[in-house]
């Protein structure tokens, strides 16, 4: 079964490239976006799995285009793609809602690989220095103390990502929380993976402890 990609580039040459590398690959390329606003609007019609976004968008910019999408399309998986790889552009990006970040210039393999596995629900970094510090600031090393400061975690998720997170720290998995919400499972991973990356937890375990420890999970 395919992936299905939409593609998000200002640049045809750009957007040329990322279907040429994704050739005869499981992905299939359902569509092509200019700007923040036709982001938004193609990925509503077409409800890619994956959308590969830039963030330096005319109009709108990547990063408000899948804060938008999100909003109304929480299954869709976005893959943040640009040139800049600093703390800002990164950490932005993610609490945006996107499941991973590559820089541009990554080879065909990288790009396969990022696309899928974002699909999967699972978050990726790809870029020179980027997997370095988003895993220091998820560990709680000193790495990004700016950018500390201004992801608060908590603060920053939606109330339905603090739904999830209550039930996660209840000690439930992905398919019964899907069940009790009425969600799909891909759903549901994705607000899980997003949960994750808002918390700074390394991963699912330690999200639930840093949730119990703030109160949730308790029995009502």
């Amino acid at each position: 079964m395919s992936v299905r990609l939409l593609i998000v580039d200002d640049h045809p040459v750009v957007r040329d490239g990322v279907r040429a590398a994704l050739h005869a690959s499981p992905i299939e390329v359902v569509g092509e976006a200019t700007t923040g606003e036709e982001a938004v609007t193609r990925a509503l019609a077409l409800l890619p799995d994956v959308i590969l976004m830039d963030l330096g968008l005319p109009g709108i910019s990547g990063t408000e285009a899948t804060r938008q999408v999100l909003a109304a399309a929480p299954a869709i998986a976005v893959l943040a793609f640009t040139m800049h790889s600093d703390d800002e552009s990164v950490f932005s990006a993610l609490r945006a809602g996107a499941l991973g970040y590559l820089v541009k210039g990554a080879d065909k393999a990288e790009l396969e690989r990022a696309v899928l596995s974002v699909a999967s629900g699972e978050a990726v970094f790809l870029g020179p220095g980027v997997a370095r510090r988003v895993l220091s600031f998820f560990s709680g090393a000193p790495a990004v103390p700016a950018v500390e400061a201004g992801l608060p975690g908590l603060t920053a998720l939606t109330e339905r990502e603090r739904e999830i997170l209550d039930l996660m720290a209840t000690g439930w998995g992905n398919q019964v929380i899907a069940s009790k919400l009425h969600l799909a499972p891909k759903t549901v991973r994705n607000h899980v993976s997003s949960v994750i990356g808002k918390l700074q937890a390394a991963d699912r375990g330690e999200a639930v402890v840093r949730a119990r420890r703030l109160g949730y999970g308790a029995e009502k």
